[in-house]
Parts: C-alpha cells; sequence; structure tokens
C-alpha cells in the first residue's frame, strides 16, 4: 500500500464529503450551512488542491481542474457571505443563502467529478 496515494484519496474523498455536509439541508435556511463547515470544506478543498500539483499525466491534470473549480466555487461562496454580512450588513435570508449554497453545490460537483476520476483511474491500474 502506498501512504501517498492513500493521503491523496482521504483528502479527495474528504473535500467532497465537507462540501456535501455544508450543502445538505434547505438551501434558504441559514441554520442548516454553518459558517465554519464551509471554512473546513474550502481548507481540505484547498489541501487536496496542492497534493494534485504533482501528477504529470493527463487524468492529473483533469483532477488538477476539478479541484481548482471547486476552490474558486468555494471562494466566490465565502467572499458572497462575507460581503453580505460584514459589508452590507444583510442577514443570510433566503436568496443570499440560496446563492452561497448554489455555489457551494456547483464546486461539490466539481468535487464529484474529482472522486469520479480517481476510481476510473484506480480501477485501471495494472499490478
Amino acid at each position: 500500500m502506498n501512504p501517498e496515494k492513500v493521503v491523496f484519496g482521504f483528502f479527495i474523498v474528504m473535500a467532497l464529503t465537507l462540501n456535501f455536509g455544508f450543502v445538505i439541508g434547505d438551501t434558504s435556511n441559514p441554520e442548516h450551512h454553518h459558517v465554519y463547515e464551509l471554512v473546513a470544506a474550502i481548507f481540505v478543498n484547498l489541501v487536496a488542491t496542492i497534493l494534485k500539483f504533482g501528477d504529470r499525466s493527463h487524468v492529473g491534470a483533469l483532477l488538477l481542474s476539478t479541484s481548482l473549480v471547486a476552490d474558486l466555487q468555494l471562494f466566490a461562496a465565502a467572499i458572497v457571505w462575507g460581503i453580505a454580512v460584514h459589508i452590507e450588513q444583510l442577514t443570510l435570508a433566503g436568496s443570499v443563502m440560496s446563492s452561497i449554497v448554489s455555489l457551494a453545490a456547483g464546486a461539490m460537483l466539481a468535487n464529484v467529478v474529482s472522486v469520479l476520476l480517481l476510481v476510473i483511474e484506480t480501477a485501471f491500474l495494472r499490478r
């Protein structure tokens, strides 16, 4: 068993599960989405992105691109949250929270593609 592959797979799957945990729930209800869960999803996605930089294969490039998309979507969600709460002094009402959750859902879709690519690559490995 290769410890590098275990850590790599762990962070990719953890990024997906944290993102899913943030997205799940009523999209317009701020009580179903916690800011620390979004921060954790951003952090783990960044770690997964950094781990993907070393792979120079075609699948590695696809994995990196999906991770960069997820990072961009999660950063956008965090920026919308920050602007709404700290600059505009808005409450996280339905439309604002829906925008945040929909951006995070886009990141989750990118993470699903990343996990699927990882599973496909693993299935095609020969011993």
